[in-house]
């Protein structure tokens, strides 16, 4: 199946490179790397300077899709256990960069 860009909170986001685009810390904007992990609250991101732990709360994520496609959304939407977000009712993301 394919990962459609409008749909993004509903998938799988392990394995998707991220940039953090915007945040109430200003010391993770701009980071970017590989989702490695991800909780209710949390992404665990793989970057050149190790592992970095980025709120989804309060964030704006630049997502890249396997067919180089950039998605923007807004952390807050994410918050949720992953395996929960599939049943969830969400707001389409806004996409188009």
């Amino acid at each position: 199946m394919m990962l459609r860009p409008e749909r993004i909170a509903k998938h799988e986001l392990i394995g998707l490179r991220v940039l953090v685009k915007s945040s109430t810390n200003p010391w993770m904007e701009g980071l970017s790397g590989k989702v490695v992990d991800e909780s209710r609250n949390i992404l665990l991101l793989e970057t050149e300077r190790g592992l970095k732990r980025i709120p989804k709360g309060g964030t704006g994520l630049i997502f890249t899709l396997l067919a180089g496609q950039k998605v923007w959304v807004d952390g807050s939407i994410l918050i949720s256990r992953p395996e929960n977000r599939i049943n969830k009712r969400m707001p389409k993301t806004r996409w188009k960069l």
